[in-house]
Formats: structure tokens, sequence, C-alpha cells
């Protein structure tokens, strides 16, 4: 359970995905990575127990769940929950905020544009974390 320093929606959302890393793991998971594998290639180059914490931080505050692992994969896979790709939006205006206010920035995939928080969070899926 996220502990909250004050009432203020804005604080309160900052304290679960305010930190570095938080919100670049969900961008990763909006335009398709799903793996443990996915999130080390991203080109941010999030170190491996930075990464697990970041997970288990999302998980914890029901953005994230843990999926059954494909064949063969050692790890379980990641999706967002329809909490988590609520957020969606809000990256897509941070997105476009950086293309248009910071020089040299690369355009991120249309998938991150084209997302919709109902893309994600199908009952398809199965979890494998109780």
């Amino acid at each position: 359970m996220t502990k909250f320093r004050t009432g203020c929606p804005i604080a309160s959302t900052l304290d679960i995905v305010g930190d570095k890393w938080s919100l670049v793991i969900i961008r990763a998971m909006v335009v398709g990575a799903t793996s443990y594998s996915d999130f080390l290639a991203m080109p941010e180059k999030i170190a491996t127990n930075i990464l697990a914490e970041r997970l288990r931080r999302l998980e914890d505050a029901g953005l994230v769940r843990q999926t059954q692992a494909r064949q063969g994969a050692t790890r379980g896979a990641y999706a967002l929950t329809a909490k988590g790709a609520a957020l969606i939006p809000a990256l897509q205006a941070l997105a476009r905020w950086g293309e248009e206010e910071l020089p040299d920035r690369w355009t991120p995939p249309e998938r991150l544009y084209a997302a919709q928080p109902a893309d994600f969070d199908k009952p398809t899926m199965v979890t494998s974390a109780s």
C-alpha cells in the first residue's frame, strides 16, 4: 500500500509515479514492452535492481500486473491494468509537451499517441500472481 504524504491528488500521484523510471516503464508498456528483457532494452538503460523495485512498486499500486510467462521464458510478463492504462492521456500530454518545448528530442512512436486506455487490461490475459 502506498503511503501518501498529503491529500493533494498531484502530490499523491507523484508519490506513485514521480520517480525518474516509473512513467518510462509505463511508456514502454504502452508501446509494447511486456518482458523484463524488453524493459532492460529501453534506451534509458535502467539497472536490473531498480527495474525490479519499480515493477514491484507499480504492481503494489495496482498499475501493473504480472501475466503468464511466454513459453520458455524464465520470468513472467507484465501488463498495464486499467488503472495504469488510465495514465496514457497524461503520458501523451507529456510527450507532446516535450516534443514542442525541448529541442532535439526524438519523436515517440505513433503507437504511444494512438494508444487508448481501453486497449489495455483485456480479460483474455491470465495472471500468474495472486
